[in-house]
């Protein structure tokens, strides 16, 4: 029977989107990634497949699931499967450099960012860079991993030799501007099949530990409802410069990407920076409820109406 495949490497994050196919009587199945087998000799199953795979699961243990995940997706592809989010949208989520390169390529501003490997080498590209303060952060990430705030030159020389500093994954640290918002908050547009379903603004005070899910609030200070919070942490707001949303689904469409929260911040001056593209998006429950808008629904009503299309045709 053909049926929707989570293809996922963490359950804490997929139970929400398990939950809302079960409302909607549709027929699942959960690919964990941590292990597995590809027979790339074999015929893959009927169905539609979706990837949310995340670039910070070597955070869980998960080392080598996104390699094994980039396997399986060009498997599925070379059969013609209906996959959302695949090759290339796994490419762009494991690697800042190559999200920065292809917004730029559709004419979407990022904050000036230069690469490096090596501590000497990261050195040089904050000397490069020219401008203070600018953040840290690593190229394969998720979950605000490695993301620190320097305000010298030889504030990144101390953080470089002590016990802190954070060796990526990838090996490669990113060296970027620092974009102040006046009011310390972004906004990260959501995205069900290249379409927008609605933005989020969040505040930053209290640090770059931005995931939105549930699963990632560790305590009351980061809570969206917590008593000391003189606004919630996460917002759904009602207006989102349309031009800017239009780029981004051309951005979507050229690069192969369905399902996405894009975040971006606006400067004292005015001027809107986008920084990241997470393919593999979460949502928040407080928020969404206050505004009675739910991500997770509309991505199962989207699969389910991709099942149906891949039904009839078969």
């Amino acid at each position: 029977m053909s049926r929707i495949y989570i293809i996922h490497e963490n359950d804490d994050w997929t139970q929400y989107l398990v939950k809302r196919l079960e409302e909607l009587d549709l027929p699942y199945e959960a690919w964990h990634m941590k292990n597995g087998v590809v027979d790339l000799t074999s015929t893959p199953p009927d169905g539609v497949f979706y990837n949310r795979m995340s670039a910070s699961s070597h955070t869980r243990g998960h080392r080598y699931a996104p390699e094994l995940t980039g396997g399986l997706l060009a498997w599925l592809e070379q059969h013609d499967r209906t996959v959302f989010n695949g090759t290339h949208a796994l490419e762009l989520e494991l690697s800042k450099m190559k999200q920065y390169t292809a917004l730029e390529a559709s004419h979407i501003k990022t904050p000036k960012t230069i690469a490096a490997v090596g501590r000497d080498q990261i050195l040089e590209a904050a000397e490069k860079l020219g401008t203070a303060p600018f953040i840290t952060k690593h190229n394969r990430a998720g979950k605000g991993l490695g993301v620190q705030l320097f305000y010298s030159i030889e504030g990144l020389k101390s953080y470089l030799d002590g016990s802190d500093f954070e060796e990526p994954i990838d090996g490669i640290t990113l060296i970027q501007e620092y974009i102040e918002s006046p009011e310390s908050f972004i906004t990260r547009a959501e995205f069900v099949g290249g379409k927008f379903i609605y933005a989020v603004r969040v505040d930053t005070s209290e640090g770059f530990e931005l995931c939105p899910a549930d699963a990632c609030r560790i305590d009351d200070a980061f809570c969206p409802v917590g008593e000391q919070e003189e606004r919630p942490m996460f917002e759904i707001i009602d207006h989102v410069n349309p031009t800017l949303i239009k780029k981004y689904e051309a951005f979507l469409r050229e690069n192969k990407i369905h399902v996405a929260g894009i975040e971006f911040i606006t400067n004292a001056q005015g001027e809107t920076f986008t920084y990241d593209v997470n393919t593999n998006t979460n949502y928040n429950s407080d928020a969404e409820a206050k505004a009675g808008k739910y991500g997770m629904l509309e991505l199962a009503k989207f699969l389910g109406k991709a099942l149906e299309k891949e039904t009839v045709k078969s």
